[in-house]
């Protein structure tokens, strides 16, 4: 913030309340409005809370109009081409990029604790086998707090640290189980000698009779899904996480909450929805009746995947998605595939069409990433869970730098009250 002191003047009814102007270090200006009820008696009305600043924040900007995202300052383009998620992980949690031997004991901590303890797998198998894999990462994740009580204490830094790591570690293992149970196939061990992304996919796919070899342009394409993920300033997950955790809860519990708000499919489920509009359309001589009924303002049929609420010029996350897409349907081929046939007919169309163009209705980040998950083998009940493991990081960072704020309060958001005012209770025999 600006050490120069500015403000606005509201007049409300002839009382004038002065309002204190804060200038972010990027951004639109913000006024503080924190003693507004207390000077003026009144609240602000914000549905969504799309004008309103929840809190001050060093570690995911997003300038929608220009297309950009930063991690830390650095632009999402870079560290998707030259980092990895590990390396992306560090930068998130503590601010800086790690040095060689920062990440190598990095990297370590988190493969030491890959691992679930073993009493975890009744926990699965407490669930339906048809049970959807976010209940059960739901489920899980929040029941971390009863197998590792030496780091729930919020007020420890260290415990904070350990449970951080503790999640980062152990959320793969968990999105891979919640899998594995779903298609009724044993669980797979995660292993020390495998990265990040490698790992998870092998404790997707491998099973007891035949281990599965990862391919490198599979395990680059994945590592770049987590990466693109990982953080997105304050969405409505990361903005359920801070609220939970602005009550003192424990941390698995406020990443459980992050995971619960996640499924919805207007945020992390529009992955899913794109693939399953992707498989309604069917084959690719359908696709001009769908997108007429997209240009058709009396047809209530969107085209998911497509455009962005934030981004309003282009997703900077769905060029480096569509280049590992290439990538990944290069490499596994898509002739016998229907369903991405009309993938790739589709964003051609929408990349050419003049009303999809003059509307910005580019494919986005879950259009592409869809395409890839579907591609390598994963349904699309995945596809959230995948998002859950790839923001698990972002969450924590969010929480860590919310616990460490000295103007921390609960959260307490007001209303605009539109009931009934008070009456008396009349009694059951006279209504």
């Amino acid at each position: 913030m600006s050490d120069k002191e500015r403000s606005a003047t509201l007049i409300i009814d002839n009382n004038k309340v002065d309002l204190p102007i804060y200038s972010p270090s990027a951004g639109p200006d913000v006024l503080d409005i924190t003693k507004l009820y207390g000077q003026a008696g009144v609240f602000t009305y914000d549905p969504g809370f799309t004008s309103t600043a929840s809190c001050d924040s060093t570690i995911t900007y997003i300038d929608g109009g220009k297309g950009e995202l930063l991690y830390r300052g650095y632009p999402i383009d870079q560290l998707a081409d030259q980092s990895h998620y590990l390396e992306v992980c560090y930068l998130l949690l503590y601010g800086e990029l790690p040095t060689a031997t920062e990440l190598e004991t990095f990297e370590d901590k988190i493969t030491n604790h890959t691992m679930l303890h073993d009493q975890m797998q009744h926990l699965f198998r407490g669930f339906r086998r048809d049970a959807h894999p976010m209940a059960i990462m739901c489920g899980v994740v929040g029941a971390l707090s009863a197998f590792y009580h030496d780091s729930t204490d919020i007020s420890d830094a260290k415990q904070r640290e350990i449970a951080s790591i503790r999640m980062i570690a152990k959320i793969p293992t968990i999105a891979a189980y919640a899998y594995k149970y779903s298609v009724g196939q044993p669980f797979v061990s995660p292993r020390n000698d495998l990265d990040y992304a490698s790992n998870f996919l092998r404790m997707c796919f491998a099973v007891p009779a035949e281990d599965y070899v990862v391919n490198p342009i599979l395990s680059k394409a994945m590592d770049r899904i987590f990466t693109l993920h990982a953080d997105h300033e304050q969405n409505a997950s990361t903005s359920t996480v801070r609220l939970a955790g602005s009550s003192g809860a424990n941390p698995f519990a406020c990443i459980a909450a992050g995971i619960a708000c996640l499924w919805g499919p207007a945020h992390g489920g529009a992955n899913e929805a794109a693939l399953t509009m992707l498989k309604e359309i069917g084959t690719v001589d359908r696709i001009p009746e769908y997108v007429a009924r997209a240009k058709d303002k009396n047809d209530p049929f969107r085209l998911m995947g497509f455009g962005h609420r934030v981004y309003k010029n282009f997703d900077p996350r769905a060029k480096v998605m569509k280049e590992s897409a290439d990538e990944v349907l290069g490499l596994l081929g898509i002739e016998n595939n229907e369903t991405l046939k009309v993938a790739k007919e589709l964003e051609r169309i929408a990349l050419e069409d003049p009303y999809f163009v003059e509307k910005k209705l580019y494919p986005n980040v879950d259009f592409y990433s869809g395409i890839i998950l579907s591609a390598m083998g994963f349904p699309t009940s995945m596809f959230t869970p995948i998002f859950a493991l790839s923001r698990t990081v972002g969450w924590i960072a969010q929480w860590q730098e919310m616990i460490a704020d000295p103007k921390l309060k609960i959260g307490r958001p007001r209303q605009l009250y539109q009931g009934a005012t008070n009456r008396d209770y009349v009694d059951l025999a006279k209504r």
